[in-house]
């Protein structure tokens, strides 16, 4: 019972009971067809990376007080980058360094937009998502290709294990990448000085001012390295998933990213558990897609991971509490 009480006191009840069911689900339905519910793992965990990643980039924007609907723009205009550098390059490492920098300086720009500026944060965003759909629309020419795309990686005996080796530790780079922000984001935003000074500034800007924090410089920090880590979502649609451009691509991942991290009350590991659940939704629609065995139109189907995003923001964005501050210039005495 002491147990039980102290989960009910922390919230984490329900998502550890929902979270047993799952599991429970999974492994029934793995002694029935394990290559199936193998496949929908694995698919489960490529298609919310990105989603994890444009997450954890709201996660450090909003927890410093600066709103970030531009992830989309961040993302979509990192993914071309990263693609056209691949491609006159041939050197994938260089690329995702390009994807990461061009996200970089899309939050360079957000932030002076938000910080310096004091514009209205939700019209920034807005900017940054209108201007690169319309330069990648622009500059794209059909027919390019890249030079290969990211591989995957084999954990040794771990990639091993029945069902789970192949599913978490047999993948390409950029992904066990974002699992591992996953725990430092965690850690260094509720563990370390630097976590409790970004926070700070996202609650109360005024008495974090008061105490030395420069909140124009911790907030400009966040938005840069969000959008960093935008840009590696951008590089990972193009170098790792896909191998090439279309336009349009994101195709509403960076709002699905903010849904996600509303869902995972601005916590990088609820984040990671909100996107698992966005990603295994885009797995079953696929999967259900392929199998043929439905007879329902595929754009029925292909609704699942929207409609899902629908029932999260009805149902929890009026519960989650954001960061105090979030959204509103700050402006020094």
């Amino acid at each position: 019972m002491n147990l039980i009480n102290y989960l009910k006191s922390k919230k984490m009840l329900v998502p550890l009971a929902l979270g047993l069911v799952a599991f429970v689900i999974v492994i029934i339905a793995y002694s029935i067809n394990g290559q199936v519910t193998q496949a929908v793992l694995a698919s489960t965990i490529r298609q919310s990376t990105p989603i994890l990643l444009g997450a954890l980039c709201g996660i450090l924007c909003e927890r410093s007080g600066v709103v970030n609907i531009g992830i989309e723009g961040q993302m979509l205009l990192s993914a071309f980058m990263g693609f056209m550098v691949n491609v006159w390059t041939g050197n994938l490492f260089v690329a995702v360094l390009a994807g990461m920098a061009t996200g970089a300086l899309l939050g360079l720009l957000h932030a002076f937009m938000s910080v310096t500026l004091k514009l209205d944060q939700i019209i920034g965003g807005s900017v940054i998502n209108i201007l690169a759909l319309g330069l990648t629309g622009f500059f794209y020419t059909a027919g390019l290709t890249t030079k290969g795309k990211l591989q995957p990686i084999s954990l040794g005996f771990l990639a091993e294990i029945p069902l789970v080796g192949p599913v978490l530790f047999r993948n390409p780079p950029i992904t066990f990448v974002a699992i591992l922000l996953v725990f430092i984001l965690q850690f260094v935003l509720f563990k370390t000085t630097w976590g409790l000074r970004t926070r700070a500034v996202g609650e109360h800007p005024r008495a974090a001012d008061t105490l030395g924090i420069n909140v124009f410089t911790t907030r400009y920090i966040n938005v840069i390295m969000g959008g960093a880590i935008a840009g590696l979502a951008g590089a990972f649609l193009t170098l790792e998933a896909v191998g090439s451009f279309e336009r349009n691509m994101t195709n509403g991942r960076g709002f699905v990213a903010l849904a996600v991290m509303i869902f995972g009350k601005w916590s990088p590991l609820g984040a990671w558990g909100a996107a698992l659940l966005f990603g295994f939704a885009n797995a079953v629609q696929t999967q259900i897609q392929f199998a043929g065995t439905i007879n329902i139109p595929h754009q029925f189907i292909g609704m699942l991971p929207y409609l899902l995003t629908i029932i999260v923001l009805a149902g929890f964005v009026g519960r989650a509490r954001p960061p105090a501050a979030d959204g509103e210039p700050y402006e020094k005495e």
